[in-house]
Formats: structure tokens, C-alpha cells, sequence
């Protein structure tokens, strides 16, 4: 099926506007208060502090994948990570969040422009940017509506990239203990949001696919710093307010024991889907199909 962009980006985008904000739009096409799932604003530093590289590797590989290293926009930034790194390649990144707390926090860098938005309505102007990413976010949107965002502000020949990593795996022994504290312990407190990661992140991309290679994405992490990072889970934090302790205490005997001294390596599977925007010199026009 084909549909064009003008015709979906103001339909779909209200529709979010009432589902997120549970709000029209106002007069002037702006929402006045705003309900958007936020799991992470409460913990921001230990957001920043914990939560794992993306391996440069993607994205000097994006870089090279867009048709030009003018602008990108990297949406839902969170602390900012992927769009410091995006910064290494990009002449300007626009880095965007909901969660004014999260971009209070975020890393500085003098190629970062941080704005507080909606990914469904990002405030940038038309075809006005190469590559668009979205790192371990894409569950949390109003998924069409963000396409059709997508769509609206790419160029011809834009690169849109979504990416999102699993639980991290280690060793037999600490991988039980981890996922006991995932599903034993917390699993009633995940956002069904969360399920989309579970089922491993299938996606039904608007554009065209392009083949990404495989990435490594790996820590070399203490007992410690497994545990801080442990504990930015968004459903340890939702325990934890539902029942007043903490819940990574309960694993934390036999992750101790499994672990032993020192550092080891951790890694994350990470699942990466990536799309280009028809260019509308080869015919391609400004639609999109729904082929996964």
C-alpha cells in the first residue's frame, strides 16, 4: 500500500497529539500539556551514569550510509549519547527528548543543538535533514505517527535508523540471575511497551531496507557498576515505588556469587533496522510503502 506523506503526517500526527497529550490540537497547532510515557526522568544521572555504549562503529557506518554529513536528528536522546557520537560525523545534530529532565542532563557538545519535543512532533522543518536515528526508543512512540514525522523531515535519499539492544549477557550463571531478576522479580512491572525488545524487535520500516552489518556492543563492567546499571531498569524503579525496596538486592547474593572478583565483559544483542527515503530524482516520489 502507498500513501503520501502530506495526507498522513496532519492526520496522524493530531491523532497522536490526543492519544499522548489527551489534548486537541490549540488554534495556533500546538499542544498546551503534555502526558508522554517517561520512565526515565526520575533517575536521569544514573541514566547517563550506567547505560552502555553504541559501538562507534555504527556510526561512522551511518554516516557513510546517509547522502550527506550536513544534519541528523536524533530523536529521543535520552542523555545524549548517540547524538555526541552522531557529532563525530555530522556537521550539526539536533537532539531531541520529551523529558525536559533528561536533556537538562545531557552531554554537552558544540555540535548538539538539544530541544525538548515529541518524537511525533519534532518542531524541524521540512526535508531538512540526512539521517534520522532512534536508539532503544522506538517502543515507547506512537509508531506511525513517528514514520510519518520521520518522513516529512528527511531529504530525498534520507537514512532512517532505529536500533534497540536486549539484556545483556555474560556468563550461564550470571545470565540466570539476571533474568530472574527480569521476569521472576519485575516482570509484572514492565511497560507492555517493553514486549516489542522481548519479541526482538521486529519492525515494519517505512522506506525501502538497507542491509546494516553487525555490531558489537560490549562493557567491561565491575559486580558494581552491573548493578547500577541494573537498577535504571524502568520496571526496578516501578517495584521499587509499588513496594519500597530494592529489588536488585534480592538477586544480588547470587549475582555476587556468579560473578566472582574483578571486571568481566558484558554484551548486548543489539537489533538494528535501517531504511532510505525515496530519492525523488529516481522516480520515488514522497511515499512509502509498509513492507517489513
Amino acid at each position: 500500500m502507498t500513501v503520501r506523506f502530506d495526507k498522513l503526517f496532519d492526520s496522524a500526527v493530531r491523532q497522536a497529539a490526543r492519544r499522548l497529550f489527551n489534548r486537541p490540537f490549540d488554534r495556533e497547532g500546538g499542544v498546551t500539556e503534555s502526558s508522554f510515557k517517561d520512565h526515565f526522568s526520575g533517575h536521569a544521572d544514573d541514566y547517563a551514569r550506567y547505560r552502555p555504549d553504541y559501538p562507534p562503529a555504527l556510526f561512522a557506518w551511518l554516516a557513510e550510509t546517509a547522502p550527506a554529513r550536513d544534519r541528523a536528528w536524533d530523536c529521543a536522546t535520552g542523555n545524549g549519547q548517540a547524538a555526541v557520537a552522531l557529532a563525530e560525523h555530522f556537521g550539526e545534530v539536533v537532539a531531541t527528548d520529551a523529558s525536559e529532565t533528561q536533556v537538562a542532563s545531557a552531554f554537552a557538545h558544540p555540535r548538539v543543538t538539544y530541544r525538548v519535543a515529541a518524537a511525533e512532533t519534532s518542531g524541524l522543518e521540512d526535508a531538512s535533514v540526512s539521517l534520522v536515528t532512534v536508539a532503544q526508543a522506538l517502543h515507547w512512540f506512537d509508531i506511525p505517527a513517528f514514520w510519518a514525522e520521520a518522513g516529512r523531515v528527511l531529504r530525498p535519499g534520507g537514512v532512517l535508523a532505529v536500533w534497540a539492544y536486549d539484556r545483556f549477557r555474560c556468563a550461564p550463571e550470571v545470565d540466570a540471575a539476571v533474568d530472574r531478576l527480569y521476569t521472576d522479580v519485575v516482570g509484572p512491572y514492565w511497560p507492555p511497551d517493553r514486549k516489542m525488545i522481548d519479541d526482538g524487535y521486529p519492525v515494519r520500516l517505512p522506506f525501502p531496507r538497507v542491509e546494516a552489518p553487525p555490531f558489537a556492543m560490549a562493557k567491561r563492567w565491575t559486580l558494581d557498576e552491573v548493578a547500577g546499571y541494573l537498577r535504571t531498569w524502568s520496571a526496578v524503579r516501578r517495584y521499587q515505588a509499588a513496594n519500597g525496596r530494592d529489588p536488585v538486592s534480592l538477586v544480588l547474593p547470587e549475582l555476587r556469587a556468579a560473578w566472582g572478583e574483578g571486571a568481566r565483559e558484558v554484551r548486548w544483542p543489539l537489533f538494528r533496522h535501517v531504511g532510505r527515503k525515496a530519492d525523488v530524482r529516481s522516480g520515488g516520489g514522497g511515499s512509502f510503502s509498509n513492507e517489513r
